[in-house]
């Protein structure tokens, strides 16, 4: 066997190898940049209101504007949040904050659970609380699982079961851009002071008789806890608080 020539096709090899890999890791940074903005991307006049209301915006503002429709669920449930589960074996709390680890460790006595994604701006004093994903992806805010503990563990959980409801009237469309709906906000309805902590996107809507009926909404909460709502559809804005 040439040696020589071996050694040089797995020199080659390794530094092809590494040409993709890093590629790769540059197209991730790529895309992680490409998708958050920050509040410079905001027009001019929206950033003469944020100084004139002393309003901040630490937060990064999604960029993606993709087509969704609108969602009708039905609760299935007798109770309105769902029935109390104990666990049988009660689960360690820091696992809240590993979606992967917490999956893992409640997958046996929670069915269901990886349909949730964990929302840690939402919690009480004695529950974390989850957020059903619609495909997969998009949180539904009205829809949740509490996960309740007690001395740094998950005793027991709280679920509400809903249904889909499928309508031929429910149309995609490309939803308004975060900084249209941040925009909003600052300029009419935010007040003087406010620090916006996050902007998410997911599904916000109201029940009427065990029917939930969500849109696409940007989700916008403040330094404070206070939240509001703007339909990435119409651009109505709801504020749960008001």
């Amino acid at each position: 066997m040439d040696w020589s020539r071996a050694k040089s096709v797995l020199i080659f090899a390794f530094l092809l190898l590494n040409l993709v890999l890093g590629y790769q890791l540059w197209l991730d940074v790529r895309e992680q940049w490409n998708s958050n903005l920050d509040w410079t991307s905001l027009p001019e006049e929206t950033k003469a209101v944020m100084e004139q209301k002393r309003i901040q915006v630490p937060a990064k503002i999604p960029s993606d504007t993709p087509v969704m429709r609108e969602v009708t669920v039905r609760f299935v449930d007798p109770e309105p949040f769902g029935k109390t589960v104990k666990l049988e074996e009660p689960v360690d709390s820091k696992v809240i904050f590993t979606e992967k680890e917490l999956r893992k460790a409640l997958e046996d006595q929670i069915p269901g659970i990886e349909n949730y994604k964990y929302d840690p701006l939402i919690a009480s004093d004695e529950a974390f609380v989850l957020n059903l994903l619609l495909d997969r992806k998009w949180p539904m805010f009205e829809v949740q699982m509490e996960l309740f503990y007690a001395n740094q563990k998950i005793v027991a959980y709280r679920e509400s079961h809903v249904e889909m409801l499928v309508s031929e009237d429910d149309k995609e469309q490309k939803v308004l851009p975060a900084t249209t709906a941040l925009g909003r906000l600052i300029e009419k309805y935010l007040p003087q002071g406010a620090i916006v902590k996050d902007i998410q996107l997911g599904y916000h809507g109201q029940v009427y008789n065990e029917t939930l009926v969500t849109a696409p909404s940007w989700r916008v909460m403040l330094e404070n806890g206070d939240i509001y709502f703007v339909n990435a559809i119409s651009a109505e804005v709801y504020h749960p608080q008001s």
